[in-house]
């Protein structure tokens, strides 16, 4: 375990690295930050942080600047969630409130985000496999053709077309639409199909053809629409960072291009809580010169999809973890308000 002074060197270390960019000597340490010693025992404790890993010296510098293991401990040990000042807290819920349906939301999330932090921004578009459903809505527009439309809790909507083998009449259209809604409303997709198995023999036999060709369109649209999709902006905040990835960019932005890497690296964050991966950390080679920093968000209790920033490792933590969970949690609100 690092002495408590050690503690302070460390984070006084990562501190002047992210702000100025330029690794940390001993004679800035000093002159920065009230440590109470002399530069002596500060060289000595750097000398000790770099032995066990947590500092690295730069072949062209006398400076240090922090490896992956020192954020590591920074993060774990050291650093605050910075809350966002009043004016910042405001813009984001204005910004927010003018979202007019859930893929506006999003958009605006991600340009938020970005916005914010300076970073890649990556927002997870809500799992219908976590989503419940709001209210099913069918519409006739000609005596044999209908309107399915699925609204779940989240504001998502799913509109699909159906083309009926017999008129169905406008009677027995609002007694479906009653027994579909008493039935589904509340529950979550993946309940749907055994909640609804049994409907079409509780109506008349000549009705019985149309509510099963009505509830085969509902069940294929759940299939449909469980693959996830995410969205990704911000991704111009990486050239400012040249310095910070050792070969290339080329690598990070591929693997930002891959959006099955990105829904992959999102949901090996179990808990929907701040996650905040560094450098090695990511197991995706093209990300080991990044953190990502993630939380889940919802519209309950309960966090049906996640978003969060890429960046370099040498990264503002508190400022960005504070961001990122800020905006989780107006998108949440929103979606709990949609």
């Amino acid at each position: 375990m690092l002495s408590e002074r050690r503690l302070e060197v460390l984070r006084a270390i990562v501190q002047d690295y992210v702000g100025t960019e330029e690794p940390v000597g001993s004679k800035a340490l000093t002159e920065r930050h009230r440590l109470g010693v002399s530069p002596a025992t500060i060289r000595n404790d750097m000398a000790a942080l770099e032995d066990e890993g947590y500092i690295a010296q730069p072949h062209t510098s006398a400076g240090r600047i922090p490896t992956d293991k020192g954020y590591r401990l920074f993060v774990d040990k050291l650093a605050g969630v910075k809350p966002l000042s009043s004016p910042e807290r405001r813009a984001i819920q204005n910004f927010l409130d003018g979202a007019v349906d859930l893929d506006d939301v999003v958009g605006r999330t991600v340009r938020l985000l970005a916005q914010l932090t300076r970073q890649v921004a990556v927002v997870q578009y809500p799992s219908l496999t976590r989503s419940t459903v709001r209210h099913v809505e069918l519409l006739a527009l000609a005596p044999a053709r209908l309107m399915l439309v699925l609204i779940t809790d989240t504001g998502r909507v799913e509109q699909r077309l159906i083309d009926c083998q017999a008129p169905f009449a406008e009677g027995s259209l609002a007694d479906l639409r009653a027994r579909l809604n008493s039935r589904v409303v509340g529950r979550r997709f993946t309940d749907v199909p055994h909640l609804v198995q049994d409907l079409p023999e509780s109506f008349e036999q000549d009705d019985r053809g149309t509510v099963s060709t009505v509830l085969s369109v509902l069940l294929e649209t759940l299939v449909e629409e469980t693959e996830e999709r995410l969205m990704i902006g911000g991704t111009v905040n990486l050239t400012r960072f040249g310095h910070d990835f050792p070969l290339t960019i080329r690598p990070v932005l591929e693997a930002l291009e891959e959006h099955v890497v990105m829904l992959k690296l999102l949901g090996e964050a179990k808990d929907s809580g701040m996650t905040v991966r560094i450098g090695h950390e990511n197991a995706h080679e093209g990300l080991t010169s990044t953190s990502v920093v993630t939380v889940g968000y919802g519209s309950g209790d309960e966090a049906v999809a996640k978003l969060g920033v890429v960046g370099p490792t040498r990264m503002d933590y508190p400022g960005t973890m504070g961001a990122v969970r800020a905006v989780a949690r107006y998108v949440g609100q929103i979606l709990a308000e949609s």
